[in-house]
């Protein structure tokens, strides 16, 4: 007699872990220290001169061990407060919206480099961070687009791949209300100026996506033509990870420095969120794709639409990450008086970014 494995319906899931997570938001709530906060004289002294709690503070690295608790406990509370999980869900749907359109334009200009044909068999390598069925979707749509694809530099061509960034870049934009969020700004970029920066991210994310193709799958291509000692060559395929992690870490750096609407942080104030970030997602990836192929039956709770769905949450999480490395920054920068943003050293209130213009509570 065969033994059926039990499978766990993934809405399970998601109940356990929503549960889980209002119940951490309540612990945090009522902890003592989180509600012991002092808003501007912990110990009756000047909170820009408690340097006990990093108030004098030039990097990150210099904040003590408790005015890490203070950041700690504000990321908690933060988290709760910006409802982040709300937040991420939105900027997955619009991310969702805009995926397909920016297929068309990766292929539009990964076909000036190289054949747009072999571009879903180049991107195979890197479908282990997706659930499965994921890839098998963006396979799919990228053989359609490659069908239809406008084959001579024209009008036509241009005028697809300017439509095809544009509606992107909507994707863009909601990530950049994600980060308002975290740095509690509101936006006060106008119309044109917003925009602007929005598809000048969105073409330099594109052309991150395929230089990552480059560096994941066309170079163990490239080293079949170059002959080199197997040790060098397992090295040289190695190394491609790392390259790959250092381009993930200065994307979500990007995004929390010209993401938020304010004066822009210095870059070693951006450094803690976006490591987190950075090693979460990978984590959150891996992890995510093994629980879906271990134990989650998705064709049995969603049919046809289990691919569809598998990545529609794994865009959810990666934003939970990418915007807890923005709520990790935007408290390191509360925690110190001193000038967080760039340019010449200006005094509290005059610095155009909130967080660098007031100091976060202490707990005690």
């Amino acid at each position: 007699m065969s033994v059926q494995r039990k499978t766990i319906d993934p809405t399970t899931v998601i109940a356990i872990s929503g549960v889980a997570l209002a119940l951490l938001c309540l612990v945090v709530s009522k902890h003592p220290a989180a509600n012991a906060w002092t808003v501007t004289r912990p110990h009756g002294e000047d909170p820009a001169q408690d340097d006990a709690h990093g108030r004098l503070a030039m990097i990150p690295e210099e904040i003590p061990a408790p005015g890490l608790r203070d950041v700690f406990w504000r990321v908690m509370q933060e988290l709760s407060q910006d409802r982040v999980a709300f937040v991420a869900a939105g900027v997955a749907f619009y991310l969702l919206l805009a995926l397909f359109p920016a297929l068309a334009a990766l292929v539009s200009l990964y076909g000036l480099i190289a054949d747009p044909a072999a571009v879903s068999d180049h991107m195979r390598d890197m479908a282990g961070v997706l659930p499965p069925g994921a890839f098998d979707i963006l396979a799919d749509q990228l053989q359609q687009l490659v069908l239809r694809r406008e084959t001579t530099l024209g009008v036509a061509f241009f005028v697809g791949l300017a439509i095809a960034i544009w509606s992107t870049h909507n994707g863009t934009l909601a990530i950049f209300d994600a980060m308002n969020v975290a740095y509690e700004e509101t936006e006060k970029r106008g119309f044109i100026r917003l925009n602007i920066v929005a598809l000048a991210f969105t073409v330099c994310a594109m052309i991150a996506a395929i230089v990552t193709i480059g560096i994941v799958a066309l170079l163990p291509a490239v080293l079949e033509f170059v002959w080199l000692d197997p040790w060098k060559e397992t090295l040289a395929l190695m190394v491609r990870w790392p390259l790959l992690l250092a381009l993930v870490f200065s994307g979500m750096t990007a995004i929390y420095r010209f993401g938020p609407s304010r004066q822009p942080a210095k870059l070693r104030w951006l450094t803690w969120g976006a490591v987190l970030a950075t090693a979460g997602w990978l984590l959150m990836a891996f992890a995510f794709s093994w629980y879906v192929e271990a134990f989650a039956d998705y064709n049995a709770a969603y049919g046809a639409l289990s691919g569809l769905v598998g990545l529609l949450m794994w865009i959810w999480l990666s934003i939970c990450v990418l915007i807890v490395g923005a709520e990790l920054n935007a408290e390191l920068e509360h925690q110190t008086a001193k000038d967080t943003t760039t340019g010449p050293a200006r005094p509290l209130g005059t610095r155009g970014a909130h967080m660098a213009d007031t100091i976060g509570r202490s707990v005690h």
